[in-house]
């Protein structure tokens, strides 16, 4: 079966399943064909949420391993889940700071993800003035790289286990404030929650720690540099092996910069539905799951106070 006609036959189970009008789409850019899933809600302009991928992901991986698809039912925003070429993001690091696969050289995904929202806004689909973007790892790395390329088209970001580093930081120089909120775990064999290099013979060398990368978007939005407060969600699954605090920031209003420190959290975003075919091996490979917290609904939580 052809990688298209297995995206046409996710996006009809997605309709199956409950999640309105999501539908198989392509893109040219650069004379590349590009591929996505959308789903959009019958009430147009709509907020929309581009959701990025981790590396050796699709969209249809994110798409049907979180919630974000019925979120976006119940919530009424059209959501938008892109494939990476060589299931990779070229976010602002170097290849030799990536793990896993890369993009083909040449690869502008800013280009990519900038035309696709240029493409819905303009048939009166999505709200210019509510437009986010979120992702997991590598999909996280670009984020932020959309946060720091094209912050006058994004209302809030929001980066699942990933951090800055020196490269990607000095590269981000962003046109306005973008609000952001990270949520990284703090035994992430991949990305350390600490810097520096994780656990995982995977794992490459060079990463900032949570808090300062959470610091560089407090500067970028012009938060005060301390803790506003560090509140303790409840623990609502015991068996997770996890808890979450939420880092808040004095920011000014419309500009917050926040961070939920996933405690004993691995390479995996908090949600109610398992992350992977195999939750016992991705458990081995990459950390425990969070389940006190949905990343979806906490993200769209976040999301919806902007603008």
């Amino acid at each position: 079966m052809e990688m298209h006609q297995i995206r046409c036959f996710l996006a009809v189970l997605a309709i199956a399943l409950g999640a309105s009008a999501a539908s198989a789409e392509t893109l040219l850019i650069g004379g590349v064909t590009r591929t996505f899933i959308t789903q959009f809600p019958d009430t147009r302009p709509a907020p929309l949420v581009i959701v990025l991928h981790g590396n050796t992901q699709t969209g249809a991986d994110v798409m049907t391993r979180t919630s974000w698809p019925e979120v976006a039912k119940r919530e009424r925003f059209g959501v938008i889940f892109p494939d990476g070429l060589n299931r990779a993001w070229a976010d602002l690091r170097p290849d030799g700071k990536r793990a896993g696969r890369l993009a083909p050289k040449g690869t502008d995904d800013t280009a990519f993800i900038v035309a696709l929202i240029a493409k819905y806004v303009a048939d009166g689909t999505a709200d210019p003035k509510r437009i986010y973007v979120t992702g997991l790892s590598n999909g996280g790395a670009m984020t932020m790289t959309l946060a720091c390329a094209r912050a006058d088209l994004f209302a809030a970001a929001a980066s699942v286990i990933m951090n800055l580093t020196d490269e990607s930081a000095s590269a981000c120089r962003p046109s306005r404030p973008v609000p952001m909120l990270i949520m990284n775990g703090t035994i992430d064999p991949l990305i350390p929650y600490q810097g520096g290099k994780g656990a995982s013979r995977f794992a490459v060398e060079g990463f900032w720690s949570a808090e300062k990368t959470l610091a560089f978007w407090r500067r970028v939005n012009g938060c005060e540099a301390q803790d506003a407060a560090a509140t303790d969600l409840d623990d609502r699954d015991q068996s997770d092996q996890s808890t979450v605090t939420l880092i808040s920031s004095h920011c000014p209003p419309g500009r917050d910069a926040v961070l939920y420190r996933v405690n004993g959290g691995g390479h995996r975003m908090p949600s109610h539905l398992p992350d992977a075919r195999f939750p016992g091996i991705a458990t081995a490979f990459f950390g425990p799951q969070n389940h006190d917290i949905d990343g979806a609904e906490t993200i769209w939580a976040f999301f919806k106070k902007f603008p």
